[in-house]
């Protein structure tokens, strides 16, 4: 299976208990703010809000927080503003990476990423050279023993999933962004938890990497997860699953 969707597995478990909350805590307060700057403070005519709201709850943000990050980006209260910037570059093995960032100093983020692409065998390339390698789609989790893989088929692929993939011990359903929040919603209304769900890019092919190129490319992708001004990391690079847990 691939790599990239093992470390965004381990991700989603590592956060419940992240020591770092502060900093998600950070990373979903602009998400909160440039939705709603984007396209208005409601969520219900708003998707991206809709879904940033969805996230800020999932991690326990409080209410009020919630509120004033929105407000913020309607501009019914002053904050900061922040520019949504992706950069595009490669890392060890010929893995193609895609960054999306939220910045209110463009110059600052643009020179943290190539330092960080350098640090660790990788390159930052030009706007264009791995984007169309991504596409955008929706992506809901759920733990392999905690559903019926048959039953998930049939309400997911009625309601318009593109695919159901067993990934590791997990199922994960890919759907259209457009019919993501209908399928996430047909899929709580029928009962059924779900581990994770969000709307990310989905590499088209995966790069087979191994050893010290692996380690490094682990190293690339927490190193720019962990950086205050970068908001996602998608990568297509494929490690053998042992390796990964042992690195990751």
């Amino acid at each position: 299976m691939a790599g990239h969707s093992k470390w965004a597995n381990i991700k989603h478990r590592k956060a419940a208990v992240d020591a770092k909350r502060g900093k998600i805590f950070t990373k979903l307060i602009r998400e909160l703010t440039v939705a709603a700057k984007e396209g208005g403070g409601d969520p219900e005519s708003n998707p991206r809000l809709r879904t940033a709201v969805a996230t800020a709850k999932g991690a326990n943000m409080p209410n009020d927080t919630i509120e004033r990050a929105v407000k913020r980006g309607t501009g019914d209260i002053e904050g900061v503003v922040y520019n949504e910037i992706f950069y595009e570059g490669y890392g060890p093995g010929g893995s193609a990476v895609y960054v999306k960032t939220l910045t209110d100093n463009r110059n600052r983020t643009v020179s943290e990423i190539r330092r960080i692409f350098t640090k660790h065998g990788g390159g930052l390339g030009e706007n264009g050279c791995v984007a169309w390698m991504f596409d955008l789609k929706g992506r809901i989790a759920f733990a392999g023993d905690s559903v019926d893989e048959d039953t998930l088929f049939d309400l997911v692929i009625d309601a318009g999933a593109d695919d159901v993939r067993t990934e590791d011990s997990d199922i994960v359903v890919i759907t259209p962004t457009d019919n993501y929040e209908t399928i996430k919603k047909a899929v709580s209304d029928s009962g059924i938890q779900y581990e994770s769900a969000e709307v990310t890019m989905i590499p088209q092919t995966n790069v087979r990497i191994e050893g010290r190129d692996a380690e490094h490319m682990i190293r690339l992708m927490e190193a720019l997860e962990d950086s205050d001004d970068v908001q996602n990391v998608y990568a297509n690079f494929d490690i053998d699953e042992q390796l990964l847990e042992a690195i990751g």
